[in-house]
């Protein structure tokens, strides 16, 4: 039994339904190499979209290689740091300190006491580092503070497995603020612990206990249900105000530079080891990132960001309304165009995706791309091969019917609507033997089979040397057509031509059957014009290409006509009406057999 084919709109449905599928599954399962892929192109985004002009809301002091050889190596102490700090909040005016140093060990009596004395009472915010690696013996160091009680099992905080804080003497600090964090696979830094939660306390990281130092009602929600903070990196390194903190204990640094600002305090030296990789740099010091969140964060505060939202939403949308664009456009254009179309569809989404990015949207850059993926090894492929089984169909088809220059050309032109039946003005020539059963009565079957194939054989010849369409056979005779699949102006002529042709086929014919010692045969040929219906028609048993009309019958009759007129070629008026190079003479008007209809018909006319 015949192997069913699926109806051609199932399979195309069936691909647009894998195709969106495999988006949705991409955004919603978030494979390790999606995940990988999704984050290196929001790295590219980030490092595209990145802002260069100045961050003037916040001022970076760095401890750099420079303030080392200047006040001398690390660690300094206590006086020192309280003295940089005094510094930044009472000459330069700094609105909140924050310090990206950990002081676990005590230091000198004197400078322990003044630190502590600022970060109890003055906008100085202190950090400490949380551990988030299960460990069998945890790390603790020093004494936690300013963690708030948060029974469990409150979901949106990073549980923390150990800790490394500040010595005891500053317990009494108010403000205080994680700068531990989990980089990515790849090792790079992209989100941070916006709570951390370790034995029914939750702390804040660094930039948010910064933000509400000085004004508790700064704070804005900015974790995900896991308590992980997307850092935006909206701005370049480049858009940091960074000051040495040689200038600013010697009070060289411009007071402008650091009035009203957010001052963060971090090491770049390389000593100190406070390295980390982030999408914009693959090396960069651990307190540009606390800058980056910060900046984010007043962002958020000032209503100049939004959140982090999943997208996903408008993700599905995009993807359904592309891939079902794909789908319907793919199966309409030449396997070039598909590309083209896929490629454009590529790049529109990561120009939306990468938009996105600054939206804070959370959604898959990828998930749709591999759907555009599927649809380019799956979908272009099955419309190419559909497109070539419709070609070798319609080659297979007209093979029979026309002379191989005209199936050329319908393979030049792509005409794979040649088999769709229209209606077309053609000319038709249809020839039969005179008698043909009188003259095969007497022969043996195989002679009579011979002469049967040698005859149409004298009819063939000259309709396809003609570039006629040959429509069928009929015993002793043919039907053959002009101005179809391909249209063909001098329709008429071509078949006038073809049927004089017909007519010195069959003498030369005779001749050499007269030599052989057979009876000569005679053929009679009618054409006429007129509008007919053609394409492949028949069954879904059965069909075949050809043409039905009322021309057809005419000229059947017409043939039929010519045993009764002084002509073996019968031509009538409409086709007659055609004619440009063949000049005709009128034989009179006839009665056409088995109708009522009285035409006038003609006949070569001849030389001279």
């Amino acid at each position: 039994m015949a192997k069913r084919i699926p109806p051609l709109w199932l399979a195309r449905l069936g691909i647009g339904l894998v195709a969106c599928l495999l988006a949705v599954s991409m955004e919603w399962l978030r494979p390790s190499f999606v995940v990988s892929l999704d984050e290196a192109l929001r790295d590219t985004a980030l490092q595209l979209q990145a802002e260069r002009q100045p961050e003037d809301r916040l001022v970076v002091v760095d401890i750099n290689e420079g303030a080392l050889s200047d006040i001398g190596p690390w660690p300094w102490s206590r006086q020192q740091v309280a003295d940089l700090v005094e510094i930044l909040l009472s000459s330069y005016g700094a609105r909140t300190v924050g310090l990206d140093i950990v002081f676990s060990e005590p230091g000198d009596a004197q400078g322990d006491a003044r630190l502590a004395s600022l970060a109890e009472h003055a906008p100085l915010a202190l950090a400490q580092i949380f551990d988030y690696t299960p460990r069998s013996s945890s790390i603790l160091q020093g004494q936690l503070a300013g963690g708030v009680p948060s029974p469990q099992p409150t979901p949106g905080a990073v549980k923390a497995y150990g800790y490394i804080a500040n010595q005891a003497g500053f317990k009494a600090a108010r403000c205080m603020g994680n700068i531990g964090y989990q980089p990515d696979a790849d090792g790079v830094l992209r989100q941070l612990p916006a709570r951390t939660r370790y034995q029914g306390q939750d702390y804040p990281h660094l930039a948010s206990a910064l933000l509400t130092c000085g004004n508790p009602s700064a704070l804005v929600k900015h974790g995900d249900s896991q308590g992980l903070w997307r850092v935006p990196y909206r701005h370049a390194l480049s858009a940091y105000t960074v000051i040495s903190a040689t200038d600013i204990l010697r009070e060289t640094a411009p007071k402008t530079l650091m009035t009203g600002r957010y001052v963060l305090v971090g090491s770049s030296a390389l000593g100190l080891g406070d390295r980390v990789s982030t999408p914009l740099a693959p090396i960069s010091a651990g307190v540009m990132v606390h800058a980056a969140s910060l900046s984010g964060l007043l962002d958020l505060a000032e209503g100049r960001a939004q959140a982090p939202w999943s997208g996903r939403l408008w993700l599905l949308v995009w993807s359904v309304l592309s891939i079902g664009l794909a789908v319907f456009c793919i199966s309409r254009l030449p396997a070039w165009g598909g590309l083209l179309l896929l490629l454009g569809l590529v790049l529109s989404w990561l120009g939306l995706a990468f938009a996105g990015v600054a939206w804070q949207a959370e959604w898959s850059v990828t998930a749709p791309l591999w759907a555009y993926f599927f649809l380019l090894v799956v979908a272009v492929p099955h419309e190419w091969w559909q497109t070539q089984r419709k070609s070798r169909r319609l080659m297979a088809t007209f093979s029979h019917y026309v002379a191989q220059p005209v199936l050329d050309e319908i393979v030049r032109l792509g005409l794979q609507h040649s088999l769709t039946p229209t209606l077309r003005d053609v000319t038709v020539l249809i020839a039969d033997m005179e008698g043909y059963t009188r003259a095969t009565s007497s022969m043996s079957l195989g002679d009579a089979a011979t002469l049967t194939k040698d005859f149409l054989a004298c009819l063939t010849r000259p309709v396809l040397q003609g570039l006629g369409t040959l429509d069928k056979y009929s015993g002793d005779g043919l039907v053959a057509f002009w101005g179809a699949p391909l249209p063909c102006p001098d329709q008429a002529d071509r078949a006038v031509t073809a049927g004089l042709a017909i007519l010195e086929e069959v003498r030369v014919f005779n001749t050499q059957r007269q030599r052989a010692g057979f009876a000569p045969v005679q053929v009679r040929i009618g054409i006429e014009s007129g509008r007919a219906l053609v394409g492949d028609l028949g069954t879904s048993f059965r069909s075949t290409y050809t043409a039905v009309g009322d021309c057809i019958n005419f000229a059947s009759r017409l043939e039929s006509a010519a045993r009764d007129l002084p002509t073996q070629l019968v031509i009538g008026a409409a086709a007659n009406a055609l004619l440009r190079e063949h000049k005709t003479q009128s034989l009179g008007e006839i009665t056409l057999r088995g109708t009522q209809t009285t035409i006038e018909v003609f006949s070569v006319a001849a030389p001279g």
